[in-house]
């Protein structure tokens, strides 16, 4: 059974991020991370009639080259742990209808690929699963037509908004495999500072990325240059420096080994995304297609993967609600004996 660090977990069998996979839209391989996508798609539609089975189909795909690389079938993965953006996850849904593979559908908004890993993770420490599979996606039409306005209203977009990636990360977790490996996590708290714009996701998210890197980092008694990244997602531009003035003043100084998704994936100036990207498919991509390889080609030694949320729905700012913000954060590393 996983180990209970304080408010954090600690895996006791390290499971393996056996195989793992991303595809990303034309936008998102125009941009700095372009070398570093399994596969870039040109067509948004995905030869679908519409956006959301776009995106059904991304996700799709995203998972079907994970178990590619791993030469495996849908019926050797034991369960799935799956979400979107779109009301009630029917991007994954139906994604994942055709495989019948026993499915978790879960939604954290941008921290889902984390929450994801971390459910991979406890399943199959836990002796539950063999293998279990976290897949998430994004898509910026089926968000655009969810949360904002209809493309073709051409509404003005502020600078602290963030564009939503289409893109999809898909990783297998396995109680067998090598490299990368997860090592543990933290479970976020809902953090809500009062931020009611609805366009500044980054700071809605900031405070919950520093409760849970602080919280992990004092469970675990290391500190930041102990890991060769912190990586968060997604903050963007905007939240990013808020993030780090957060830990500061609780005297922690990630500045160094920060890094964030939403501000790797575009370019600022060539690129007209204002404050970023942002989505589950953005950390999701950035983690299979940069980070994990990385990892398992020894280039990093650990890593903290804490992806961010922002809990809104397409309601609740028209309600005057606030953004409740959430960070799930895990651990991988490139070595099963690199204990803290």
């Amino acid at each position: 059974m996983p180990k209970r660090v304080y408010s954090s977990l600690c895996f006791e069998t390290h499971p393996s991020i056996y195989s793992f996979a991303s595809i990303a839209g034309q936008k998102e391989g125009e941009g700095p991370m372009r070398n570093y996508f399994d596969q870039i798609q040109q067509d948004a539609s995905f030869g679908e009639k519409n956006w959301e089975k776009a995106e059904s189909r991304l996700q799709s795909e995203t998972f079907q080259l994970a178990l590619q690389k791993a030469r495996l079938k849908p019926f050797d993965i034991d369960c799935m742990v799956a979400g979107d953006l779109i009301n009630q996850c029917t991007g994954s849904s139906f994604a994942v209808r055709e495989t019948k593979i026993p499915f978790l559908g879960v939604y954290g908004a941008c921290s889902t690929m984390a929450e994801s890993l971390l459910l991979a993770g406890m399943l199959v420490d836990g002796g539950y699963s063999f293998r279990t599979a976290a897949v998430t996606s994004s898509h910026f039409s089926t968000a655009e037509r969810q949360f904002r306005f209809p493309l073709s209203y051409g509404g003005q977009r502020t600078p602290t908004s963030q564009w939503t990636c289409t893109a999809s990360g898909a990783a297998i977790v396995s109680s067998e495999g090598g490299a990368p490996y997860l090592m543990g996590g933290c479970i976020g708290k809902i953090n809500d500072l009062g931020v009611t714009d609805s366009t500044n996701m980054g700071a809605a998210m900031a405070p919950a990325a520093a409760d849970t890197i602080q919280r992990y980092l004092g469970d675990t008694k290391t500190c930041p240059e102990d890991y060769d990244a912190i990586v968060t997602g997604d903050l963007g531009n905007i939240g990013s420096p808020l993030l780090i003035d957060l830990l500061l003043k609780q005297n922690v100084d990630i500045s160094r080994v920060h890094q964030d998704c939403g501000s790797l994936m575009f370019d600022e100036q060539q690129q007209d995304t204002h404050a970023g990207g942002s989505g589950c498919g953005c950390s999701a991509s950035i983690l299979c297609g940069y980070f994990l390889p990385k990892l398992q080609n020894n280039e990093f030694k650990k890593i903290l993967f804490a992806a961010t949320g922002a809990l809104l729905s397409a309601m609740s700012p028209q309600q005057g609600e606030s953004i409740p913000g959430i960070c799930h954060l895990v651990e991988i590393r490139s070595e099963e004996g690199l204990h803290s």
